[in-house]
């Protein structure tokens, strides 16, 4: 297999916990877990750090990347306080566990709406290259992932890659979810996705969606891999051409499946995801 079979814990994060989901990846072949950053934080009111590093010791089942920091763009000094505490935490506990990646979301809200473009690619250059210098003694790297929603600041694989040259440091990339470029224009400029090098892409989020109008289509439309209308094949095969051989790691937040046994979604998503990798 080129790709590796992930796990990301939004998918069963309402019924689970840290302990139960990495017992039923290791049961059912998962090679990699994303890990929420909330859910290690509870994780962490009955063991230890040390806990979780000798499980990854003994296990297959290792951590590819924390989710998520988010907002990162046109913060206050309040916010951007919040955003390096929460950052500081997910290094500290990479660095003891040996995750390599952590995910940072750019800033949704009504008033990004009305950034201009070249407002946007300032200040995302800028703060994640603050952010790559906290993590860098960690080891630590970035994956930055657009969303295609109107609401986010940095929406397209195109406007994601352009930040990515600039910046143009070895631990900044780019987080690939499948549902959230899909958002953005159901998928028209994924061949932009040929002239990205695979070593710029850190974390691959295979998921699928409804078919609704993108006006509508929101998160809670996610669907296992290969139930909706994502090109996912399309997208898998370009990142098999370029050696990519990371996580593909199911995502997805459908309210649907957080109500349902942890261990039947687990099951599914596995069964589901297996085929593309």
């Amino acid at each position: 297999m080129a790709l590796k079979l992930c796990f990301n814990e939004a998918t069963c994060m309402k019924r689970s916990t840290l302990e139960k989901d990495l017992m039923l990846c290791e049961k059912y072949g998962y090679d990699l877990i994303e890990i929420r950053l909330d859910m290690l934080g509870d994780y962490l009111k009955r063991h230890t750090i040390d806990d979780l590093r000798e499980f990854f010791r003994r296990s297959r089942l290792k951590p590819w990347a924390f989710n998520s920091i988010e907002d990162i763009n046109f913060c206050t000094e309040k916010q951007w306080q919040k955003v390096v505490e929460l950052l500081r935490f997910g290094c500290e506990m990479s660095e003891k566990i040996g995750n390599p990646y952590l995910v940072v979301v750019p800033t949704a809200g009504d008033g990004m709406i009305s950034k201009t473009e070249e407002e946007v690619f300032e200040d995302s250059v800028d703060v994640l290259n603050r952010l790559a210098d906290l993590a860098k003694p960690y080891g630590v790297k970035l994956a930055f992932e657009p969303i295609g929603g109107p609401r986010w600041c940095v929406r397209s694989l195109e406007q994601c890659w352009k930040i990515m040259k600039r910046v143009d440091r070895e631990e900044v990339g780019i987080a690939l979810d499948a549902f959230n470029l899909y958002l953005f224009d159901r998928l028209n400029d994924i061949d932009i996705l040929d002239f990205i090098p695979s070593e710029k892409i850190f974390v691959y989020h295979i998921d699928d969606c409804e078919d609704r109008p993108l006006e509508i289509l929101d998160q809670c439309h996610r669907l296992f891999p290969g139930d909706g209308v994502i090109p996912l094949r399309r997208i898998t095969e370009k990142l098999k051409a370029k050696h990519y051989k990371g996580a593909a790691s199911v995502e997805l937040f459908r309210p649907e499946y957080w109500e349902r046994d942890p261990e039947q979604i687990i099951r599914i998503s596995a069964g589901k995801a297996r085929p593309y990798l």
